[in-house]
């Protein structure tokens, strides 16, 4: 992975590891800043808006309606480059990042590689219930979905066809909540005329939640209307309900065994691993601890930003795991990058919080903003102009919108696509 010169000897190289809303946001405060080389490395080469990866799951948006080249982003920028890539290591003494075998030198470097799901110790579990965090995990959930609707039409034993409808979503917070909700939708407003075998309103779509309410990190109040209109979807909720076992015939919930075929995972998350040289200090969730300006302690040069980093804003409080949080630290540290160039006093991040908001289903939503709080067709319209705002691309919102509408207006989806990963063909 060969980098470019900087155009000039007293530009500074400023590596960014990752293409999510911070890293994403990281870049653009510095594009076109004459004093900054910008290197941007991604596994990918597209920035995903992950809170709708759900609908790409559910057939509701086609993976390209959420996801943007990143290359793109930055073609008018020319002091930044974009390298498709993985990184293996940092060295933070040496200020190196080992990707791909190369070793890329920086001056300061921002990582914002996110997180992954955690299995909490059964990471064979991944296998039968994948998790939401990529296009690939979307439209393989999207699969098992779709093909589990045909496989019962084609069941004539009708215990396997009632196994074959059972759909387990494990974990209640926005991401479970949303999923299921639009499994649900699905099953009784689109596919419900489609199929002369079965009745898909009978699919039984159970929502599964540890702790003692689903949406924890929301008002009670509004906990209490989301399991109502969940309810009324026909979603049934276990809380203070613990996974024991996942395989490949369903899933063991509090010593009950659900045969299911379509377990999804929206559970527990834990931070993508990076090695560091030297071993930095990290949290139970593997988050590193990060000072008041998200650099590394000792190592001034370098920020932890977005769901990688553990940064309380207050005492025994988190920096949360939302979109605005990460794109907030991310022109943050942008800007810390270009006052130590110029010798200047560093600040220490403010978070303006802008609440936080879940979809149930079709007119039903649930939204928070400090004292304020919205249920309902006003919860659920603020969500659809608050997602659809944070969209990159002008075609992306203009496309998710028709869709939208499409769904709204004629309780279809246009995405029921059933995609085999063999792409080979067959004698």
């Amino acid at each position: 992975m060969p980098l470019h010169h900087p155009k000039s000897s007293d530009q500074k190289i400023v590596i960014i590891i990752g293409g999510g809303f911070a890293g994403l946001s990281a870049a653009k405060s510095l594009a076109n800043k004459e004093k900054v080389h910008v290197v941007l490395v991604d596994q990918r080469n597209h920035h995903l808006f992950q809170p709708l990866l759900y609908q790409v799951a559910t057939a509701g948006l086609n993976p390209s309606d959420i996801a943007v080249p990143i290359r793109a982003e930055f073609s008018k920028a020319d002091n930044v480059e974009i390298h498709m890539g993985r990184v293996d290591s940092v060295d933070l003494e040496k200020k190196i990042v080992i990707s791909n075998e190369v070793e890329l030198h920086y001056d300061y470097l921002i990582v914002a590689t996110g997180a992954q799901h955690s299995y909490f110790g059964n990471p064979e579990w991944e296998e039968y219930a994948p998790g939401l965090k990529t296009v690939e995990q979307a439209t393989e959930i999207r699969r098992r979905i779709l093909q589990a609707f045909e496989d019962a039409e084609n069941e004539m034993d009708t215990e396997k066809q009632k196994a074959l409808l059972n759909f387990v979503v494990v974990g209640a917070g926005p991401t479970g909540v949303e999923l299921a909700g639009a499994i649900a939708d699905i099953a009784r407003t689109v596919l419900v005329k489609d199929f002369n075998h079965i009745n898909p309103a009978s699919a039984r779509v159970l929502l599964v939640e540890a702790g003692p309410k689903i949406l924890s990190s929301f008002n009670d109040s509004l906990c209490k209307r989301a399991m109502r209109d969940l309810h009324e979807m026909g979603v049934e909720v276990r809380t203070s309900s613990r996974v024991e076992k996942i395989d490949e015939n369903g899933v063991i919930i509090a010593g009950e065994f659900v045969p299911s075929r379509s377990v999804f995972w929206a559970a527990g998350v834990q931070a993508s691993r990076m090695k560091f040289t030297p071993e930095v200090a990290r949290d139970r969730a593997g988050r590193v601890i990060v000072q008041q300006d998200f650099s590394i302690e000792n190592f001034s040069d370098t920020f932890v930003i977005g769901d990688m980093a553990h940064f309380e804003i207050s005492p025994n409080k988190l920096l949360p795991g939302l979109a605005p949080a990460a794109m907030q630290a991310g022109k943050f540290v942008g800007n810390m990058v270009l006052q130590s160039i110029e010798g200047q006093v560093r600040s220490s991040f403010k978070y303006l919080d802008k609440g936080q908001m879940a979809t149930i289903g079709k007119r039903r939503a649930i939204a928070e903003y400090g004292s304020l709080k919205m249920k309902g067709v006003i919860a659920w319209l603020a969500w659809l102009f608050v997602h659809v705002l944070y969209l990159i691309g002008f075609r992306n919102r203009l496309s998710v919108i028709t869709e939208w509408t499409w769904s709204y207006v004629f309780s279809k989806r246009g995405s029921r696509l059933i995609t085999s990963r063999d792409w080979k063909l067959k004698n």
